[in-house]
């Protein structure tokens, strides 16, 4: 079980980021918030979760230990696993996740590509006993797909990824500009449209 890895940050990417270890490149899968706390040449320390499978060994990385306990957590539920655990994170902050299923907020679940109306209930029904106390007792707060928390995530992952502040301002500005204003799209998404804006294709 490798639980976190410290290193150089080699290259970042807009699903993962290579972290150096002891001269060995470890290929670390992470969520749009992660890479965005990533910096190339820098050193970091990512909390790990090993998925091993019959054909592949798959490393996973998150920014600290609480969102790398409830990726685990959520592969517990029926029908999770680590890819719809990472959306999950990549989605909503663990904080926002942790009060949803505690508080039968499966709308917020939903918003989730790949968690359906049963899922998300599925969800809430299986990990609510076991979500554990949450941190004060003040309303929930908004997912990072909403208001403008969006802007500032992408802003950063594109920053993260080698483009200048302005670059990432000018991107954000656009896909801001497309949005109807209905539902935000999950961030991923969004760090896609930005990307090709900034003239790369993925």
């Amino acid at each position: 079980m490798i639980a976190s890895v410290r290193g150089r940050v080699a290259a970042v990417s807009p699903d993962g980021a290579v972290i150096e270890v002891g001269g060995v490149g470890l290929a670390v899968q992470c969520s749009p918030h992660t890479l965005a706390e990533l910096r190339v040449g820098h050193e970091a320390r990512l909390a790990t979760s090993l998925v091993v499978r019959e054909d592949s060994l798959t490393l996973y990385g998150f920014a600290d230990d609480e969102a790398k306990q409830l990726f685990e957590l959520l592969q517990t539920a029926t029908g999770v696993g680590p890819r719809l655990a990472q959306a999950v994170l990549a989605v909503h902050t663990p904080e926002v996740v942790r009060r949803a299923i505690a508080g039968n907020d499966t709308s917020t679940l939903t918003r989730v590509p790949g968690i359906g109306k049963k899922g998300a209930e599925r969800l809430v029904l299986e990990l609510r006993d076991k979500i554990g106390a949450l941190p004060g007792d003040g309303a929930a707060l908004v997912g990072v797909g909403g208001g403008a928390v969006w802007a500032e995530q992408v802003r950063q992952a594109l920053t993260g990824l080698g483009w200048t502040a302005g670059q990432a301002d000018q991107a954000v500005a656009a896909v801001a500009e497309q949005l109807d204003g209905g539902t935000v799209p999950p961030v991923p998404v969004l760090l896609k449209q930005a990307i090709r804006m900034l003239g790369t294709i993925r």
